[in-house]
């Protein structure tokens, strides 16, 4: 198959390519580089397989693929924060662009959401069918509501031009080739604990989060983005294991055998308190499942993490 991987010189963009290569797909990567790196898929830009094209998802030209998945959108609050404006771009007009290409292509579509969409849930843990908890004004709003906005835009095109899609909702996502400086926790903790700063806890850290490898949450992906038969699914794609950030901080320090103190600092304004997605969908469907569990998922992180991420807070 022919996939269009929007955002695909990202984090979990650049691991959806290679894995599809290594499945014998071709991959069209298209990523304008505001939050990605060139870097993350320079070993790829060799193989006959494999097309990057720069620009942004709102600008697509006509693509003939057999096959779209749309990961192109800021996904930290470092970088939603730094591009409020593009990030609704990128999951309004960039989802209606590359909508518009799947329908007069016939290639199926998949949006990536994100477990945001829940805001500060009121249910425990968040199924598909929860409708969420979300300030549509607040620090958070640009991501949040421009992902819940490009979820209706997907079934509205659904219904309207026929275009087979489906919404996955992403948890929290870690592994090699984070940003070391794009703000979430995981790489925040790794990179304190290495150069032997303080890992610093916004609020009482009783907040919790369900982390998802990224090996894990690409099989699931695919499954998903590769489904000729699916179509109308919203599916949450996350690990169900849930860790206060406290317990990530002492894993993060354990792991490490760093010395690095704990602290405390003012909460985030719209931080939510608990996350953990209920993953019956995928489960019965594909027989999908987290294989990697935090620990080990964190060793392996930590291998692979860059000197350069040290050196600069060292």
């Amino acid at each position: 198959m022919k996939v269009v991987v929007a955002g695909g010189a990202g984090f979990v963009g650049s691991h959806v390519a290679r894995a599809l290569l290594a499945r014998g797909h071709s991959v069209v990567c298209v990523d304008d580089l505001s939050t990605g790196s060139l870097d993350n898929v320079r070993d790829l830009l060799d193989e006959p397989g494999f097309h990057f094209m720069r620009c942004s998802v709102v600008d697509a030209p006509l693509l003939i693929a057999d096959a779209i998945l749309h990961l192109a959108s800021p996904a930290s609050p470092v970088d939603y924060d730094r591009l409020p404006l593009e990030t609704m771009a990128a999951n309004s007009s960039g989802t209606w662009r590359l909508l518009e290409i799947a329908s007069q292509t016939g290639a199926r579509f998949t949006f990536a959401s994100t477990s945001e969409v829940y805001g500060e849930p009121l249910v425990h843990p968040q199924t598909e069918s929860y409708w969420g908890n979300v300030d549509p004004v607040g620090p958070r709003s640009a991501y949040d509501e421009s992902k819940r906005f490009g979820e209706a835009l997907v079934f509205a095109m659904r219904r309207a031009r026929g275009v087979q899609a489906n919404v996955v909702r992403i948890f929290n996502t870690y592994g090699p080739g984070m940003r070391y400086e794009d703000g979430r926790v995981i790489p925040e903790f790794l990179t304190a604990a290495l150069s032997g700063k303080p890992l610093n806890v916004y609020g009482d850290g009783g907040q919790t989060r369900s982390f998802c490898y990224v090996s894990d949450l690409v099989d699931g992906l695919l499954h998903v983005a590769l489904d000729g038969d699916l179509d109308g699914a919203i599916l949450n794609i996350g690990n169900p294991d849930e860790f206060t950030i406290i317990q990530l901080a002492e894993a993060i320090k354990a792991l490490t055998g760093s010395d690095s103190p704990i602290a405390h600092v003012s909460p985030r304004p719209g931080d939510p308190t608990r996350r953990r997605p209920d993953i019956g969908r995928m489960r019965a469907r594909y027989g999908w499942t987290p294989r990697v569990d935090l620990i080990e998922g964190l060793r392996l992180t930590s291998a692979a993490w860059p000197a350069s991420a040290i050196a600069s807070v060292a």
